[in-house]
C-alpha cells in the first residue's frame, strides 16, 4: 500500500495471536491450514456492487497439531458497523460457526473432527458482499465499484498460534499462505470486472457476461467492477498488462501508466524473479487517498508513476515473498520501496535516519504504527529502505543484487521473516559481521 502519509514525498510488537490449543501447538511452528484451494461463484447487481454466491475452500494440515478448527477473515466488516456488516457468511458446511470476533472480522469454524497432520477437509458458504459508498480499497467511486479483501480467507496458525489480528487502515493487516482462487463472477455486460489472475469471458443469459478468474498460488483475490476504459499491452517479457481506467482520467495517462507498467514489472523481474502469474491489471482513479493498493495481479492506483513500480513491486514482496503484513511491515513496504528506488536508478545517497524514540523500531508492529501513525511511513518506507541501500553499500552492489534474488528464489510462494532475511543476509556478507548493523538499523526479530 502506498500510505496518505508519502504519496508525492516517499512515494508508508507482537501482533495479536490467540494460542492454539492444545499447547502443544506454540511448540509447532508449522503454518496451517495450508494449501487453501478457493471455488467461488458469484452473481452482481445491476451496478456491480452487491454480490451473491456461494464459497468453498479445501485445505490440508502439514502441522503434527491436529486442527479442531479453522478461522475466517472476513476483513472488509472493518468498513462495516459491527454487527451490521457488509460481509456475510451463512449456511456453513464442513463444520460449525461461531460468533464473529475481533470487531466481526474473524469467524471460527469448527471442525467435526480434529484434522490430523496429512489430512485434508473442506468448509463451504453462502456469501453476500454489499459494496459501502467510499472511495477505498473496499469502496465505490459512483459507478466504480473497487472489491478488495471482501472474500473470507482462512487465517493462519504457527508457532504463536492463530493470527488473529485487527484491520488496519494504515496499512495492512493480512497474512495468508499461497492460494488457488478459481472465482466465476456473473455481471451485466457492461461492467468490466478487471480482477486477480487470468480472466475469460463467456456470454451469460441476456446482457449479462460470466467472467472466470483462475489465480494459482496467490494469497488473496481482488477484484473492480464499472463502466472502465480498458488499453492493454504486453511487457517485453510476455505479460498481459491491462490498464483500467475511470472515466476522468485521460487516454494519455492511462498509456502512460501502461508504459510504466510494463516497464517496471520487466524491471523487478530482472531482479527478483519471472512474474509468475500471467497477467497483471492496473485500476486507476485519482480519488483514492491511500495512493495505491496492492493485490496479487491486481492493484489500485493513482496515475503516479512511483505509486504503480511500487505497487507492482508488491507482486514480489507480499504476494511471491509472502510474509505476515500486521507483524512485520518492513518486509513487504521497505523492500518495495527499495526495488522502486532501483527502478528509478535512485541511490538512496544521503539516507539520514533519526530515531525519536527508544521505542522505534525499524520491525515493529502495525499495533505500534497504529498508535504512531504519523512516523509509519517515514520509518517503514523511508528509513526501510534506506537500511538496505545502506547494507547495500556494505556488502557491495554484486552482493545486493545477488542476496535479493535468491533471497525471492528461496522463499517463492513462501513466508519471509526478519530472522530468515537477516540469516541470509549475513551470508551475503560473509565475514563482514552485522550485528551492529542490524542494531543501528533497529532491525530485531
Amino acid at each position: 500500500m502506498l500510505s496518505r502519509f508519502l504519496t508525492g514525498v516517499l512515494a508508508i510488537s507482537a501482533g495479536l495471536a490467540v494460542p492454539a490449543t492444545p499447547a502443544a501447538a506454540a511448540a509447532d511452528a508449522t503454518r496451517t491450514p495450508a494449501t487453501p484451494a478457493y471455488t467461488i461463484s458469484l452473481t452482481s447487481d445491476a451496478a456491480g456492487g452487491t454480490w451473491t454466491g456461494h464459497e468453498s475452500v479445501t485445505f490440508s494440515n502439514p502441522s503434527a497439531t491436529p486442527l479442531s478448527e479453522v478461522y475466517l477473515r472476513l476483513w472488509d466488516n472493518y468498513h462495516g458497523s459491527c454487527p451490521s456488516t457488509p460481509i456475510t457468511v451463512s449456511n456453513v458446511t464442513g463444520g460449525t460457526a461461531g460468533a464473529l470476533e475481533v470487531g466481526c472480522t474473524a469467524l471460527k469454524i469448527t471442525l467435526p473432527t480434529p484434522l490430523a497432520q496429512g489430512g485434508t477437509a473442506g468448509i463451504g458458504f453462502d456469501l453476500r458482499i454489499v459494496v459501502p459508498s467510499g472511495v477505498d480499497r473496499f469502496g465505490h467511486d459512483g459507478s466504480y465499484y473497487f472489491i478488495g479483501n471482501a472474500l473470507p480467507v482462512l487465517a493462519v496458525r504457527d508457532a504463536a498460534g492463530w493470527h488473529l489480528d485487527p484491520y488496519t487502515n494504515n496499512g495492512e493487516s493480512f497474512y495468508a499462505l499461497a492460494s488457488d482462487y478459481d472465482v466465476t463472477l456473473d455481471h451485466p455486460s457492461s461492467v468490466l470486472v478487471p480482477a486477480t489472475g487470468t480472466s475469460t469471458d463467456t456470454a451469460g443469459t441476456s446482457g449479462r457476461t460470466v467472467t472466470r478468474a483462475v489465480g494459482r498460488q496467490v494469497r488473496e483475490f481482488a477484484w473492480a467492477a464499472g463502466p472502465f476504459k480498458k488499453i492493454s499491452g504486453r511487457t517485453a517479457g510476455g505479460v498481459a498488462v491491462n490498464v483500467y481506467s475511470v472515466g476522468s482520467i485521460s487516454s494519455a495517462s492511462a498509456k502512460s501508466m501502461l508504459n510504466v507498467a510494463t516497464g517496471s514489472l520487466d524491471a523487478h523481474a530482472g531482479r527478483f524473479g519471472a512474474y509468475p502469474y500471467g497477467e497483471a491489471d492496473v485500476v486507476l482513479d485519482n480519488g483514492f487517498w491511500f495512493g495505491g493498493m496492492e493485490y496479487p495481479g491486481f492493484v489500485l492506483d493513482l496515475v503516479s508513476s512511483t505509486a504503480l513500480a511500487h505497487e507492482l513491486a508488491h507482486q514480489w514482496f507480499y504476494g511471491i515473498v509472502g510474509d505476515d503484513e500486521y507483524s512485520t511491515p518492513w518486509l513487504d513496504e521497505g523492500f518495495t520501496d527499495y526495488a522502486t528506488d532501483l527502478y528509478f536508478n535512485k541511490t538512496g545517497s544521503g539516507c539520514g535516519i533519526t530515531w525519536q524514540s527508544s521505542a522505534e523500531k525499524l520491525t515493529n508492529s502495525m499495533a505500534y504504527w497504529d498508535q504512531h501513525s504519523n512516523r509509519y511511513s517515514t520509518v517503514v518506507y523511508g528509513y526501510g529502505k534506506c537500511t538496505l541501500h545502506d547494507l547495500r553499500r556494505l556488502i557491495g552492489t554484486t552482493a545486493m543484487a545477488n542476496l535479493l534474488k535468491s533471497y525471492a528464489a528461496s522463499h517463492w510462494y513462501g513466508i519471509s521473516t526478519v530472522a530468515d532475511f537477516k540469516a541470509a543476509a549475513q551470508a551475503a556478507a560473509g565475514p563482514t559481521d552485522l550485528t551492529s548493523f542490524w542494531a543501528a538499523h533497529r532491525v530485531e526479530g
